[in-house]
Formats: structure tokens, sequence, C-alpha cells
């Protein structure tokens, strides 16, 4: 997806704003159902991402991935259609939240499996090098998966094979309900690169700039045959590990700590600044992105249920015949 202006990027913010809200609200309701895990307050690293990469990069998500498919340029309806179980939906109904994912956009899909993606980053930036196609690979990972076996497989894999693989690690403070400060024996997980001999950069993760930048860097060392970047962005988790989650381990100063620095406020003051016009282009954003939900709502509650004979199409792959 192409991000012309940071009035851009604060759209498509805003509509993962709106996105995750009406996912919230639609489970309270008894809606849709199974699971979801929302990722309000860290709108700026998905959208950071996004406008950093090339059109021809790929993208690997977590079980919080909404709002990476979204900045990818993932379409509103059919996601929603997903969590509605419903035949339009990206996976036809059969994956709900954390399952959705689009080749076309080189968004190889979102993963219920903590740290899951980094062995499919692995192999995506193996054949890119194998094609010498200049594509880059971003993996995204929480806090959490960075205690992962597979983190450190696939950290030294990547560094001893100089693939063209940046990970992102959106550090958010918890893993579930555990705070760093029990779960890490460093508190910096960028740190952590220096034991594979790779560069290692934390940001703050709240600030759309600071994100673009410091993965832009990190894709232009890995495009240049560098190898393996990894860039910790530092957010906060606003609402809870997922729709169960009452966040009765965090208190209410904190949380109203976390609001006061929330990604969206942030950068619309920043437009305010130094944009005359900002008020009323930002407001027409907003509006816009509520117009879009309702659309996507609309689009999937009046969608049809799968057909049941068609419950075990798409189980394998379609061969493909080699050269």
């Amino acid at each position: 997806m192409t991000f012309h202006s940071d009035f851009d990027c604060y759209g498509r913010m805003v509509l993962i704003r709106r996105f995750e809200e009406a996912v919230e609200r639609l489970f309270s309701e008894g809606r849709i159902t199974g699971t979801a895990h929302v990722c309000i307050g860290q709108e700026a690293i998905a959208v950071g991402m996004a406008a950093a990469m090339q059109p021809n990069d790929a993208f690997t998500s977590t079980h919080r991935g909404h709002g990476h498919f979204l900045a990818m340029g993932g379409d509103p309806g059919r996601m929603m259609a997903e969590m509605f179980g419903k035949a339009t939906g990206y996976a036809y109904g059969r994956a709900g939240s954390q399952m959705m994912s689009d080749l076309s956009l080189g968004f190889y899909g979102a993963n219920g499996i903590t740290a899951g993606s980094m062995g499919l980053a692995c192999g995506l930036a193996l054949q890119a090098q194998y094609h010498n196609t200049g594509r880059v690979v971003v993996c995204t990972i929480g806090d959490g998966a960075s205690n992962e076996g597979m983190f450190h497989e696939s950290l030294n894999l990547a560094a001893l094979w100089h693939l063209p693989l940046v990970v992102v690690c959106e550090n958010n403070g918890y893993a579930m309900s555990t705070p760093l400060s029990v779960g890490l024996a460093n508190q910096s997980i960028a740190a952590r690169a220096a034991a594979y001999g790779i560069t290692g950069t934390a940001v703050d993760g709240n600030s759309l700039s600071a994100v673009r930048d410091a993965v832009s860097l990190a894709l232009t060392q890995a495009r240049s045959g560098k190898g393996l970047q990894l860039v910790e962005c530092h957010t906060y988790r606003l609402s809870g590990h997922s729709k169960g989650d009452k966040r009765e381990y965090r208190s209410p100063a904190e949380e109203a700590a976390a609001w006061e620095n929330e990604p969206l406020a942030r950068l619309a003051a920043e437009l305010e600044k130094q944009y005359p016009d900002a008020p009323g282009r930002i407001a027409q954003l907003n509006q816009q992105a509520a117009e879009t939900i309702a659309a996507a709502i609309e689009f999937a509650v009046s969608s049809p249920d799968p057909d049941p004979s068609t419950v075990c199409d798409d189980l394998f792959a379609p061969h493909l015949p080699t050269a």
C-alpha cells in the first residue's frame, strides 16, 4: 500500500483503530465469536512499517494482526466477513481472526502460534535471496515471542545465511498478563541482536516517524546485502490481551498515562502544528473511517454463510510442476 503523506498514514491508523473498536464491540454483543487480539494503541507500528516497505516486499504477522493487514492494504469488508465466518471472508469463513492472508498484497498471514511466523519469514527470505528478487521480508513478533526457541533459532539461521529479513518486535510491555520485569532477564530486546552479530535498534513505537525511519533504514541495510536486522518498538497495548482480558494486572493510573501517549492523538497534534487545515482534514479522515467500518459490518452481515459442501476444499496447495 502506498502512503503519500502523513495524512494518508493518519487515515490508515484511524481506520485500524475503528476496526478494532468495532471488533471489541461486536464480541461484547455476541455477534461474532471465537477469539480476537486487537492492537488498539499500536497503530503507528503497523502503518510505519507498511509505509517503509516497497511493493515487492513481504510481511508475516502475529496473532495480533488486524492492524498489520489493514496497513498492508487489506480490505475491511472481507476482513470483517472473515470475523463473522462468512463465505466472502479472506479464508471463506474458515480462519477467523488469526489466520487471514492475501499474498497479492505481500501479506503472508497472521499466526496464532507465538513466534510461529519467524520460521515462515526465514523461508520467504531464503527464497528471495536464492532468486535474487530484491525482496525483503518484514516479520513482526511481540515481546513475549522473544523468549521462544523459534525466535533464537530463526535469528541464528537468518544471521548465519545473511537473509534479507527485518524482524520488528512490538514491545507492548506485557506477554499476556506478565510484565517484562518478571519475564525478561534483559529488558532490552534490541540488545539480543549482539549475540548474533547483527544490528539491533530500539525506537518509540508510538511515533509514526520514528518507526518509519527505523524500519526504512533496516530495509535498506537488508536489501543491500547486510542481512538480518532487528528493530524493537516500544509501545503499549491499550486494550486487553484478548477479548476476555479485564486487565486486572494493570492499574487505572498506568493505563491513563498510556492514553496520554497514544499514537493517534500524538500524530494529530503533530499535523495540527504543521498544517493550518489539519483539524478539518483529520475530522474528515475520522468520518471516512467510521463510514468504511460501518459499510464493512453491513457487508459482513449481509454475506452468505459458507456452503457446508466446501468444508474440505483448499486443504492442500495446488500442485505446481517443477522445471
